[in-house]
């Protein structure tokens, strides 16, 4: 009898490639599918309004009986964040180690669900079966605790998923990265390796976490008469960890202040995952209790987000914290490209007020989470994979990830860079790229999720850069008369007061178009009415002042 022929894998990213943040994958076989990760991204300058990105699901929505589980790598939000608004549209199973799982029961309180999320709590080492796959989580070190990449077994072979990692061989919280069990995977043979990319440009290895210790150490040792500030990324239990030892040391109350802050050392003290000697964290409103330098404050806002808690203490809008010469801020972090600026105008702020600052680039504060060029040869080292694709970074990112694999030796037809929606083929045959599904970015803006499209950006758009010009009328349709107005109402174009001429002058234009239009033969149409003011208005505005502001008529019949 002959042998059944094995079907198709297919490979679709949703998220996390030309781009940063987002990161959601979907592993297809036959009728069958997996995700993994599921994350959010923030908005570029231009997408005004807009406080989030998540990914575009329309293609999970339409197989969504054919999902088998949601596997998370780990619990930063540009691979959570977006499962809040996931599940209001897909209810599959989700895995996740402890840490990520508690990080998401405190996201879905502030979200009002109409369904209970099947969370499915897995430790490192475990190996979980889900139709045609078989799922198994490896400890990696990253920049959060429980962090992990995953072995996914399919009938054609094993794909490694490399979720983010670096190898850290004196990781705070005492285990390495399993690089035995991926180097056992390796001998047994590795259809398919998809590996981050975030630090793919950077020569060498990632320092270990440790290092920030000693510059917290020598930092909190020579500045003992000031009041500590530390802000750091909410997610980086082990950073946070760090801090509570290095203040409980010298003698000092650690208060916290941001959400997210709060929420993520809540649950990872919850789970065992940082230990606090007694009395040493104390509330944020207690710390008038002590002096200054008795208090080392964790806060968020290394991002320089506006609202955040930093931003708020640097324009003196914070309800507990106001800062001064006698404090020391110590951004534990660096900028996410983007956030350049953002950080940039916190720094400038809070010199500008006596506060000291201390960053990156004058002391070592920070080391990343991600690996660099040595890490990722070494995982492809241990792997040997027959296929190789990078994913997680702008697309420099991917092709400098892609001339390591050329390196190590990966046919540069085996390598295979990627787009959000791009479909790689495997089968017995080999791979090939082999079409597109619907990909993309939902905008949240409050509440509203998907709501603000093209259109409505491209409004605010030109309401941002030239204002907008209503023209209000009533009109006798019936008798073709103006009965009153028209009225210019201007907002955001120009100072009405200053420019009466100016605005007298439109009064005019825009009363001589609607009387053209009432006056002419045949049906009075209002659209083509509107559309005339619109154009003559225009035509005269850029004239006048080489802007084009919105334009937007309000024909009223009385």
């Amino acid at each position: 009898m002959p042998k059944k022929e094995k079907g198709k894998l297919r490979i679709i990213p949703l998220g996390g490639l030309n781009e940063i943040g987002k990161n959601l994958t979907v592993i297809e076989y036959e009728d069958e599918m997996i995700v993994v990760d599921c994350g959010l991204g923030f908005p570029d300058e231009d997408m005004l309004g807009i406080d989030l990105v998540i990914p575009d699901i329309s293609y999970l929505e339409a197989n969504s009986d054919k999902i088998k589980g949601i596997f998370l790598t780990h619990g930063h939000e540009d691979h959570i964040g977006a499962i809040p608004y996931i599940l209001r549209l897909i209810n599959p199973p989700i895995f996740g180690t402890k840490l990520t799982l508690g990080i998401i029961k405190n996201k879905l309180d502030e979200f009002e669900l109409t369904v209970t999320p099947s969370l499915n709590c897995v430790s490192a080492g475990q190996s979980i079966k889900v139709g045609s796959f078989a799922v198994e989580f490896i400890h990696v070190n990253h920049s959060i605790a429980d962090a992990c990449c995953l072995a996914i077994n399919t009938p054609l072979g094993t794909i490694i998923h490399s979720g983010d990692f670096k190898l850290d061989v004196t990781p705070i919280d005492g285990d390495m990265m399993n690089i035995t069990r991926l180097g056992e995977l390796g001998r047994k043979g590795v259809l398919l390796l998809m590996c981050e990319s975030t630090n793919a440009e950077r020569a060498g290895f990632t320092p270990s976490e440790r290092k920030v210790g000693k510059s917290l150490e020598y930092i909190f040792a020579t500045n003992p008469d000031k009041r500590i500030v530390i802000a750091t990324f909410s997610s980086n239990v082990h950073r946070v960890q760090q801090i509570i030892n290095v203040s409980a040391k010298h003698g000092r109350r650690v208060a916290v202040t941001g959400r997210s802050m709060l929420n993520i050392i809540g649950a990872a003290i919850e789970l065992g995952y940082m230990t606090v000697p007694d009395g040493v964290i104390i509330d944020i409103n207690e710390i008038k209790r002590f002096k200054p330098e008795e208090i080392t404050l964790i806060t968020t806002g290394s991002q320089g987000e506006p609202m955040s808690a930093l931003y708020r203490m640097a324009f003196a809008d914070h309800s507990q914290v106001t800062l001064g010469p006698s404090d020391l801020v110590v951004l534990s972090s660096s900028a996410i490209p983007g956030n350049e600026k953002l950080v940039g105008r916190i720094i400038n702020e809070l010199s500008k007020n006596g506060v000291n600052v201390l960053h990156d680039a004058v002391v070592e504060v920070h080391v990343s989470g991600h690996a660099c060029q040595e890490e990722l040869k070494l995982l492809q080292a241990l792997t040997k994979p027959k296929y190789f694709m990078p994913i997680h970074g702008e697309y420099r990112h991917l092709a400098a990830n892609r001339e390591l694999a050329l390196d190590m030796g990966i046919p540069d037809r085996n390598i295979f860079i990627s787009d959000i929606g791009k479909v790689l083929e495997i089968d017995s045959k080999g791979a090939h790229f082999g079409g597109v599904v619907p990909s993309g970015k939902v905008l949240v803006d409050g509440y509203g999720v998907g709501d603000v499209g093209n259109i409505v950006l491209r409004d605010r758009r030109h309401l941002a850069q030239d204002g907008i010009i209503i023209v209000v009328a009533s009109i006798d349709a019936e008798a073709r008369l103006l009965l009153s107005g028209p009225e210019i109402v201007s907002r955001g174009f120009v100072y009405v007061r200053e420019a009466e001429e100016l605005m007298d002058e439109a009064r005019e234009i825009a009363a001589e178009s609607i009387e053209k239009s009432l006056s002419s033969r045949g049906s009075l149409d209002r659209m083509e009415l509107k559309t005339k003011v619109k154009d003559d208005l225009s035509k005269f505005l850029y004239a006048k002042t080489k802007r084009r502001p919105m334009i937007l008529p309000i024909i009223m019949n009385e």
